[in-house]
């Protein structure tokens, strides 16, 4: 996730975590989760019982239609893609695993990253099952929920840099030097990222039997956008999907840079000043000043014709407690940001009565 550039003038503070479900799961493959692990084993059949855990464990979460929320937003067909049934209660999951799995099967002993929470966890998680060394890079003055969870996993905690995005150069300049696995969004590893997160597009496919008219999707870096932007370019070039959904870009209102750049409607997305941030307990999932997948995201909404908005802390309480309320669903007030951004866009434009989707993550703690 996204920081601020200086935290001097902050308390260190708790950013607003998902809750895991990772005892249960661990319970759950408690029969499989020693084998990929034992290095005893020949490498195979490490790797194949990895993608057991992979295939019974990611992915495959919850779309339901959500009509109390279609009477309250006034448009009709919405379906919640409710990410909190991965194991870490985010979407994050789908690329840990997806790059513990890669370096499992190229012989890597170490995987390092630069975190502010959530993706900490679930790659932590996903490296303990492999026999994989993980070391975790957190801002210096920043403080998580989820350190105590992340060290029980084996992880190694590093406090080096004043901000997230340094965070992320320092540990992949040592994955460079040690010859480590760079689990840091960008970089070499953005095409497994990307299909990782294509496959949200697939489910979303797979129980709709077409693309929606759009998909809002809550924005940071902006990888998750932009994977979900893939995977449904690869369905309509396959002829799977009669079209390309609309993309919605949803974060915290002047704070993200992806929806910024769409607002100010600039042709690349352009990082934001990090002194004028300010951070809450809300927002702090979407914040930052430079999202690092961010012109990807930012074309994506552009040619998809779909369209960027932001979202106040008090919008995403609000959100948060009507989709508890009316849908049952227990949900990060950061991740109702896409959802916002639609909800919005109906003051101006009206909408067809066709089928929208909007993304959501894990329950807080």
């Amino acid at each position: 996730m996204g920081d601020i550039a200086n935290r001097d003038w902050i308390m260190p503070m708790l950013g607003e975590d998902a809750s895991s479900s990772f005892s249960t799961v661990l319970d759950e493959i408690r029969e499989q989760k020693l084998l990929p692990s034992d290095k005893n084993l020949p490498l195979k059949q490490r790797v194949e019982m990895y993608e057991d855990i992979i295939a019974s464990e990611v992915g495959d979460t919850l779309l339901v239609r959500a009509r109390n929320i279609e009477r309250e937003i006034k448009l009709r067909q919405v379906y919640l893609k409710f990410e909190g049934g991965n194991p870490s209660g985010t979407q994050k999951d789908r690329i840990a695993f997806a790059q513990v799995h890669d370096a499992l099967r190229r012989e890597y002993e170490t995987i390092i990253l630069a975190t502010c929470g959530n993706y900490g966890s679930a790659v932590s998680f996903a490296a303990s099952l492999a026999g994989i060394k993980c070391r975790i890079y957190i801002p210096e003055n920043y403080r998580t929920r989820r350190e105590d969870e992340i060290r029980s996993f084996g992880a190694e905690i590093i406090r080096a840099g004043r901000y997230y995005e340094e965070s992320v150069l320092i540990s992949s300049q040592e994955a460079v030097e040690r010859d480590y696995y760079n689990a840091n969004p960008g970089g070499v590893n953005i095409s497994l990222q990307m299909q990782a997160y294509s496959q949200i597009a697939e489910e979303i496919f797979d129980e709709l039997r077409d693309a929606p008219y759009a998909v809002a999707v809550p924005v940071s870096n902006g990888t998750t956008l932009a994977g979900i932007y893939r995977g449904f370019i690869n369905l309509y070039r396959r002829g799977k999907t009669s079209r390309i959904p609309r993309i919605i870009a949803g974060s915290t209102s002047k704070k993200n840079p992806i929806v910024a750049s769409f607002l100010h409607k600039l042709p690349h997305c352009e990082d934001l000043n990090p002194n004028k941030l300010r951070e809450s307990r809300i927002n702090e999932p979407l914040i930052n000043w430079h999202s690092i997948d961010g012109d990807t995201a930012l074309q994506a909404v552009y040619s998809s014709k779909g369209w960027a908005g932001d979202a106040s802390d008090k919008m995403m309480k609000q959100y948060a407690r009507l989709i508890k309320e009316k849908e049952g669903i227990s949900t990060l007030p950061a991740s109702t940001a896409g959802l916002i951004a639609l909800s919005k866009h109906l003051a101006n434009e009206d909408l067809p009565g066709d089928r929208y989707v909007a993304i959501f993550t894990g329950r807080s703690v």
